[in-house]
């Protein structure tokens, strides 16, 4: 297979002839009043509700400066304001100064707190403008039926942007690419009789899918139209007989075309996606995910087609990798870790040379990606590194740039969040290690977030569990002294694929739904932390594989395999607050990061590897 073109975020900035967040928004109202329109919703999202956005769709941050992946813009003639997340506030209110946009702090899981917002603040006889093919149906739904209870109109047939943004990027252009064997283990030709099999316990002709990573997986199929993410743009439809993959002129070289003609699948040009809903005959039963598709997209179904509203089943299937998979994911963690190895023993040569030499966050990020590129089967990183060194470390999506990074001097915490996609898997990982002498208070905070990763680790629960309510467990050390994190415990994470992935997701956020059950196979991290702003963070992340433990009298019940290696620096560690049993944790998972990575590294990777597993 020829090399896949790296997955790295665009180079050229978003900028045009309106230099700064005051100028455009002045250029927005202009534009607003030239529509009759009396307050603009921009939401961070695509055609295709997409956490990473191609640069095409990333009008909040070119509307607001605020780059944080989350956050929903609102502009009226007298106000403006971004809501997000607790991830994001430090952030948030970094990028937002001076620019006349407040930040508005929504608790974590509060998403559509705006749409109070917009109900409470409206008067009656106003519109609000969102654009319908970036607004999910789900939110389209709550939001219509909030402004409608207070007289106030939506108006989802106008993207108010094309008025400003005169350089707006285009459709991504990159090639896809197949994922091939031996990593890609099931055929597509099985992975749509699997699919078609669903839709007919379902009882419907056709199912449209519009997410990203869905739609890779299901043809085995990746790209790099996104930036960290092997996934391409594109919809796809697919009946009894025929699926049709809809996606810009050129991307699929001929010979591709072809292969996937074999499998039945038809290529068609991006635009033609709506079209071709719009022609569906009128016995159709379209299957849909209502939180997957837009509004837009929903609104180009006739009214003659039965929908049918439920979970993508190709979300389901994917979550629960194959044991072929898993053993090719077990395989590039070794590969990961030795990477690992290999940059943490630069990393304390590093420091040791630091008063001659200076270093910054933004050399951890260089050295990280050297590392794992060296490694067979690395593709990019999966995900903007995270070095954040001392305060920033609190900043938990903190991202280090050569103009404003902090040197690393001094004493204090070094918080390294990072990962990588390779042909045989995703990963994702965070370490925190000490910069010359920590703090009681440092080490204990350390030890707390320890105990609550180890707690969730060790844990066995029924088969059928909902993932959020797995989400305490953890916290429940940290909670013990009085502390708490804003953020989920754990993500889904795909297979050479996104670094996020549902349906599970271990986080008091998500609702526990039947689709977020705990099933063998599943892929997750596990990643408590403690934040003290203008101090330190801290955050222990390792990814788990749900596995199948007993089957009792009680039911079948899972466990987690932990998957990541890498040494846990317990120069951190309070001792005297962990427990014995703990200790043992520690140490058996040391013992095994050494046995498994010490074939794959030598010098001083493989001294740095010994000293940093020695038992605690």
């Amino acid at each position: 297979m020829s090399a896949p073109a790296p997955i790295t975020p665009p180079t050229t900035p978003l900028t045009t002839a309106l230099t700064s967040p005051a100028d455009r928004l002045a250029a927005l109202r202009a534009a607003m009043r030239r529509h009759g329109i009396d307050a603009v919703v921009v939401p961070s999202s695509d055609p295709h509700l997409s956490e990473y956005l191609p640069p095409r769709w990333k009008a909040r941050e070119w509307l607001s400066g605020f780059t944080g992946s989350v956050g929903t813009f609102i502009a009226t003639q007298d106000f403006a304001g971004v809501w997000t997340d607790g991830r994001y506030w430090t952030q948030a209110e970094t990028e937002l100064a001076g620019t006349g946009i407040a930040l508005m702090k929504i608790p974590s899981g509060a998403s559509t707190l705006y749409v109070d917002w917009l109900a409470d603040t409206l008067p009656a006889g106003q519109t609000v403008a969102v654009d319908g093919a970036v607004l999910g149906l789900a939110t389209a739904r709550l939001l219509g039926q909030a402004l409608q209870a207070k007289g106030v109109t939506l108006r989802t047939g106008v993207d108010v942007l094309d008025d400003v943004w005169s350089d707006r990027p285009g459709l991504p252009t990159e090639p896809v690419f197949e994922h091939e064997p031996p990593y890609a283990t099931t055929p597509r030709a099985e992975k749509l009789a699997a699919l078609r099999a669903a839709m007919v316990e379902q009882g419907v002709t056709t199912h449209l899918i519009s997410t990203l990573d869905d739609i890779a997986w299901l043809f085995n199929l990746r790209g790099a139209d996104v930036p960290f993410n092997p996934v391409f743009v594109a919809h796809a439809l697919v009946s009894a007989r025929q699926a049709t993959l809809f996606v810009a002129d050129g991307k699929v070289k001929p010979a591709l075309q072809a292969k996937l003609a074999a499998d039945g699948i038809t290529v068609a040009p991006y635009e033609r996606a709506t079209a071709a809903l719009a022609e569906l005959p009128q016995e159709t039963v379209l299957l849909l995910d209502p939180r997957r598709v837009t509004h837009g997209t929903r609104l180009a179904v006739p009214a003659h087609v039965k929908v049918v509203e439920a979970i993508n089943p190709t979300t389901m299937a994917k979550s629960r990798k194959t044991e072929i998979e898993a053993a090719h994911v077990r395989a590039t963690m070794e590969q990961d870790g030795a990477a690992l190895c290999e940059f943490f023993a630069w990393l304390e040569g590093a420091l040791a040379r630091r008063h001659e030499e200076p270093l910054n966050e933004v050399d951890i990020d260089r050295h990280l990606t050297a590392a794992r590129a060296r490694r067979p089967g690395f593709v990019s990183p999966s995900f903007a590194t995270i070095a954040g060194f001392n305060a920033n470390g609190a900043i938990i999506h903190y991202r280090a740039a050569q103009e404003s990074c902090a040197r690393i001097e001094g004493n204090g915490l070094l918080l390294i969040d990072s990962g990588g996609q390779y042909l045989g898997g995703t990963t994702d990982i965070t370490r925190v290690v000490p910069v010359g002498e920590t703090t009681a208070a440092q080490r204990r905070d350390f030890t707390l977030v320890l105990k609550g990763m180890m707690a969730l680790s060790a844990t066995r629960f029924p088969r059928g569990t909902k993932a959020p309510l797995l989400d305490a467990i953890a916290r429940a050390p940290i909670w013990a002294a009085g502390i708490d994190f804003g953020h989920g415990t754990g993500h889904g994470v795909g297979f050479f694929l996104n670094v996020h992935e549902g349906p599970q997701a271990i986080t008091p956020s998500l609702m526990p739904e039947p689709q977020t059950a705990m099933e063998p196979g599943m892929i997750t991290s596990i990643e408590p932390g403690i934040y003290r702003p203008g101090q330190w963070g801290i955050r222990i992340e390792n990814l788990v594989l749900n596995r199948l433990e007993a089957s009792t009298e009680f039911g079948e019940f899972l466990r987690f395999e932990t998957l990541t290696l890498c040494p846990i620096d317990t120069r951190c560690i309070d001792r005297a607050l962990l427990r014995d049993a703990e200790i043992a944790w520690l140490n058996d998972y040391h013992a095994t990061v050494r046995a498994r990575l010490a074939p794959h590294v030598a010098g001083d990777a493989l001294a740095w590897l010994n000293t940093r597993t020695e038992p605690l």
